[in-house]
């Protein structure tokens, strides 16, 4: 896409993708244990892990023009089903942000390496 001299390495993006829906799964086991003033961390944490949910295991990952386009669609939903979370209008912003952040990193085609639990 923006960056030719940089091959998108599926491997790597599903290895992310894996990494941020683990530690996903942890921050909101944390934010559960804090109670109630941690809920909006615990909205953040399952938008996060939905996202990555999807696509880890979504065949377009291989393609990066077709990963963008699938980004896009799901920018394009109107909602997102989802039972457990405190705020559902949070929930659903959280999980917009998440995507558009995904969409940054795959049109310049970095981040995907950075696979650390806190970022």
């Amino acid at each position: 896409m923006s960056n030719p001299s940089k091959a998108w390495d599926a491997p790597q993006v599903r290895k992310w993708l894996e990494r941020r829906f683990e530690a996903a799964k942890l921050d909101q086991a944390d934010a559960d244990r804090r109670g109630y003033e941690a809920q909006d961390d615990y909205d953040k944490a399952a938008a996060e892990e939905w996202v990555c949910r999807t696509l880890k295991s979504a065949d377009c990952v291989d393609d990066q023009t077709a990963f963008a386009a699938r980004i896009k669609e799901l920018i394009a939903e109107d909602e997102y089903r989802v039972t457990g979370v405190y705020d559902d209008a949070r929930f659903q912003r959280n999980v917009r942000g998440q995507l558009r952040k995904l969409a940054k990193m795959t049109k310049a085609n970095e981040g995907f390496e950075k696979t650390l639990r806190y970022q």
